[in-house]
């Protein structure tokens, strides 16, 4: 199926995952290395609940030919075709700061778009693989576990309600993982089942796709970039400006008050103050 459908049923939901950071825990000799210089300290998956896919990426089309026909950008290298970069599809990361602010503008725009986002801290994830080696010395540790892992937080409470779910999630390296993926959502399922005793017989249909063909793996990275920019750097603006979108940040490793992590919401929302309270 196309990430891109156009909206033709209210029972139908369309989401778009991706990723920021990395599930990379140790260097080549078995070192620690999170936090470290081209180390993520966190691990973030995201959701973007998109109404209407099609009209998303329309806009996204044609905010980009815009950006590409204005003489401003005119021999900036990241807008050329050459780079794979703008010219192709938004990536925050690649974008520059001119170019990411017209983005927003885009994003913040849109109505109805709804942002999820499961947090882990990869230092937890360190010590929780040292304590299970020390049981289980022949235990492996792969990023697919932590990814597959948070599918599992991330959808649990998402997969009941509609007749049918379009997931999309943006390609990760060379490996067919759609049925891992399948998997994990299944998981999500029946443990939500497990816990409320509601059984869902929803469709769930796994998509996966490239950003530069995709308006809703564009625009959930951007949300994400948001997200880590605040985790890494401690910057608030770019999530503050996006936040009237977000309806979820988990942030499973923040024990401070519940066991259960922190739960940031349009109630409670994730701000430095809270963050560092």
């Amino acid at each position: 199926m196309n990430c891109n459908p156009p909206s033709t049923s209210s029972s139908r939901r369309y989401y778009f995952v991706d990723e920021a950071g990395d599930g990379v825990l140790f260097g080549r000799h078995g070192e620690a290395r999170v936090g470290t210089p081209g180390c993520s300290r966190y691990f973030i998956l995201g959701l973007l609940d998109v109404p209407d896919p099609a009209s998303l990426h329309t806009q996204m089309e044609a905010l980009r030919a815009h950006l590409l026909a204005d003489p401003y950008f005119q021999n900036v290298p990241s807008m050329q075709p050459e780079a794979r970069k703008t010219a192709l599809a938004f990536h925050a990361k690649d974008d520059l700061p001119e170019v990411r602010r017209e983005v927003f503008a885009l994003l913040r725009s849109i109505e109805r778009l709804r942002f999820f986002a499961v947090v882990k801290d990869k230092q937890q994830v360190v010590n929780y693989v040292h304590q299970r080696n020390a049981h289980d010395p022949g235990y492996r540790y792969h990023p697919n576990e932590l990814y597959d892992y948070l599918i599992r937080r991330l959808f649990r409470d998402r997969l009941h309600k509609e007749d049918e779910y379009v997931i999309c999630f943006s390609r990760r390296g060379r490996s067919d993982r759609t049925a891992a993926l399948k998997k994990a959502l299944e998981q999500a399922r029946e443990r939500f089942y497990q816990k409320w005793g509601i059984k869902s017989q929803s469709v769930i249909q796994v998509v996966v796709g490239s950003p530069e063909n995709t308006g809703g793996l564009q625009a959930v990275d951007y949300f994400l970039w948001a997200l880590q920019r605040f985790y890494e750097r401690h910057e608030e603006r770019y999530l503050r400006y996006l936040w009237p979108a977000f309806r979820l940040v988990h942030d499973i490793d923040d024990t401070r008050n519940a066991p259960y992590g922190a739960y940031y919401n349009q109630k409670r929302p994730l701000t430095l103050a809270a963050f560092e309270e």
